[in-house]
């Protein structure tokens, strides 16, 4: 095999299909990247056997054929290189060159007939979004994926469609987040529960594509954009019952500019070190909402917020990390905070639409 290929087409194919590398030493194959040729165009792949990337560019084909190339490696060698067509060439006898301007590489190369066939997956249902909504999205509800593998259903996120709404949720068990966009074209309901990792790189990799094709099948999920196919097995079990945590009461609502309490949530949290949670009182006479944070040995600090309150005072305390997670990617110029009791988890809201909710339980005040 023999072709060349501009070096930044080549090196943005590479850090696609670099998704699905392998790290296992147990099988080396799967740290290699399969390329062949298939017409005027080189492809990529990579898979670990949980996911798997395709991905295609144009290139200059001399001979055709396929091989399998080490994947860090060679991915670290088109980086160093400069901006100039680059070529590959590979031999029977497990070596191949690489070339650019006055630099040359060789390396061994792996058997491609061992390297596992790239799935063959037909979707029962597919729905599309448009790049920028989808990125948008699963950079919302990510952050409140789990990271704990020993529950893995929480290392997912949920994605339903229904009745034209295509909806994500999170949740680690101390927070939960909901994501609604709307969808055309879906005959059926879908849902299913994919990696959180795997959403995460699809939202990196998406780049200039217009949008992201979504197609699920019995047991993987597929999604297409551009010249790029990627593929993740779903994650199988029950997700959490997130209806029933969402508080059916409301006591205290503050309605708050997200920009002003954002980074009054960013200075208090200094004080908030080894744990400590932050304070939150709603003074609904004076229209106020105070947030202070002490620890011990340190220090303290308190910051006055102008709000528009609902209902009565209330005082309840948040993990600051988790507090600000959720006023970061909430969305709109003003957020809305709802309580019901210091006991009971509070949410944030956009303060004019209803299709973001963060919720968060609260730390129990000493």
């Amino acid at each position: 095999m023999k072709i060349s290929i501009a070096r930044g087409e080549l090196l943005d194919a590479l850090s696609t299909v670099s998704r699905g590398l392998s790290s296992r030493t147990t099988l080396p194959i799967l740290s290699g990247i399969h390329v062949s040729t298939h017409g005027e165009d080189a492809l990529f792949q990579a898979t670990d056997l949980e996911v798997s990337v395709k991905t295609s560019c144009k290139a200059r084909v001399e001979d055709a054929g396929q091989t399998v190339l080490p994947g860090k490696l060679l991915t670290d060698i088109v980086r160093s290189l400069p901006e100039a067509a680059i070529t590959i060439a590979s031999d029977v006898s497990g070596t191949a060159n690489i070339t650019c301007g006055q630099s040359s590489f060789t390396m061994k190369t792996l058997p491609p007939d061992d390297y596992p066939k790239f799935p063959e997956v037909t979707p029962n249902e597919r729905v599309s979004l448009p790049t920028e909504e989808f990125s948008h999205v699963v950079h919302q509800v990510s952050r409140s994926v789990s990271r704990d593998e020993t529950r893995p259903i929480l290392t997912g996120i949920l994605v339903v469609v229904e009745d034209g709404t295509l909806r994500m949720v999170a949740t680690d068990s101390y927070r939960l987040c909901i994501k609604e966009a709307a969808v055309s074209g879906v005959s059926g309901g879908i849902e299913l529960v994919v990696p959180g990792k795997a959403m995460e790189d699809v939202a990196k990799l998406v780049g200039s594509a217009e949008a992201v094709s979504i197609g699920v099948s019995e047991n993987q999920v597929v999604f297409t954009f551009g010249n790029t196919t990627f593929i993740s097995r779903r994650i199988e079990g029950t997700f959490p019952n997130y209806r029933q945590l969402l508080p059916k009461e409301l006591v205290t609502r503050a309605v708050v500019d997200r920009t002003e309490f954002l980074e009054a949530v960013k200075r208090v949290s200094l004080m908030a070190q080894h744990n400590s949670p932050i304070r939150i009182r709603v003074n609904a006479g004076n229209h106020t909402l105070t947030l202070s944070a002490a620890s011990q040995d340190i220090g303290e600090a308190s910051e006055d917020i102008q709000v528009t309150p609902e209902g009565e005072d209330i005082e309840i305390a948040f993990s600051h990390a988790y507090l600000l997670d959720g006023v970061a990617v909430a969305e709109g110029d003003t957020i809305a905070l709802e309580t019901t009791s210091p006991l009971k988890p509070g949410v944030i809201k956009s303060a004019d639409k209803d299709d973001f909710t963060y919720l968060l339980m609260p730390v129990r005040i000493g």
